[in-house]
């Protein structure tokens, strides 16, 4: 029988983590139903004080996907319920069901913006709720290690952002404006970005999870050469065979048309694809060191650009797609 339980794993990340350990192999806790593997989904919100009731019995190993992560959370205080409260919801029902194997998915957000290539030891410094929830969580794992470190094993996993196929958060919409032609670079284009493809972050966790033992292991994930925004034009135009506009805006005209488009929301309750963080976001250097990870003795399956190439490709070239996708950020 399965011993990994996933939980929040019917979004993005998870579905392709499920068909990357094989259905067979773990059970699913979602407060989501799986759209792909509804046979091993367990209807449960880790906001629940009840978690340990919902854990199958063979469990040995916890990996821990769950996260409120968009940048438009409304009230802000969901993203601690959920990201922090719920981690130690989880960790209870742990503690209460003797399981002692976490993998658990922060992010390089607890860093900040504009950090010069950050690795794991760096200050923590993040900039919105969702980072700062992230290092709460992160905080309530490691007392929970340390409580019995002799026997417990936990991994943290800090990925720069995830992109794939049917994936609808902001790389797809920066990579759909940019194939559409309609795009404007804001800035220089200068300015490095570290983005990690799905098929290597869902490989690393399974690489992760067969080398896990008693400890605490902590690493960034990255898929490197990192690439600025001019070369990302350049990886899109190629793998479109398209030319695409040279136009450029300055930062702080590009900066008051995010603040307008924020503006517009809020008079309209309308969520749009600008707005004043996204710009802020797009022209922010957000580099991250990813050696340790890349030591371990895994090997990413996919380079950055045959991971782009193909979602490039799927996305905007292939003729024939399922109607499966998943919004994020």
């Amino acid at each position: 029988m399965a011993n990994i339980t996933l939980i929040g794993a019917s979004g993005f990340v998870g579905t392709r983590l499920i068909g990357q350990l094989g259905s067979t192999n773990c059970q699913n806790i979602d407060k989501n139903q799986s759209v792909k593997y509804p046979e091993i989904t367990i209807i449960q919100n880790i906001l629940g004080k009840n978690m340990e009731t919902s854990i199958p019995p063979q469990t040995q190993t916890i990996v821990l996907l769950a996260a409120e992560h968009r940048d438009d959370v409304s009230p802000t205080s969901l993203y601690y319920d959920v990201n922090f409260q719920g981690t130690c919801n989880v960790l209870e029902a742990m503690t209460q069901k003797g399981i002692n194997n976490i993998v658990f998915t922060s992010s390089v957000a607890v860093f900040g913006l504009n950090k010069m290539n950050p690795n794991e030891s760096h200050s923590i410094d993040p900039f919105n709720h969702y980072g700062k929830s992230k290092f709460q969580a992160e905080e309530a794992l490691r007392e929970w290690y340390q409580k019995d470190s002799e026997n417990r094993s936990l991994t943290i996993i800090r990925p720069t952002v995830i992109f794939g196929e049917r994936n609808r958060g902001n790389v797809y919409n920066l990579l759909k404006q940019i194939a559409s032609g309609k795009f404007m670079m804001v800035g220089k284009g200068t300015n490095k970005k570290s983005m990690a493809y799905v098929g290597n972050i869902v490989a690393f966790i399974q690489y992760l999870i067969e080398t896990q033992k008693p400890g605490y292991r902590l690493f960034n994930y990255i898929d490197k050469p990192d690439t600025n925004m001019n070369e990302l034009v350049v990886q899109v135009e190629k793998s479109l065979h398209k030319k695409l506009s040279a136009v450029r805006l300055p930062y702080w005209l590009g900066y008051l048309g995010g603040m307008s488009f924020d503006l517009l929301a809020k008079l309209t309750g309308k969520k749009f694809s600008v707005s004043a963080v996204r710009v802020k976001k797009f022209c922010a250097t957000t580099q991250f060191d990813a050696t340790a990870a890349h030591n371990s003795g895994f090997k990413a399956p996919f380079t950055l650009s045959e991971g782009l190439h193909r979602t490039l490709h799927y996305e905007f070239m292939d003729k024939e797609k399922d109607e499966v996708i998943f919004e994020s950020e």
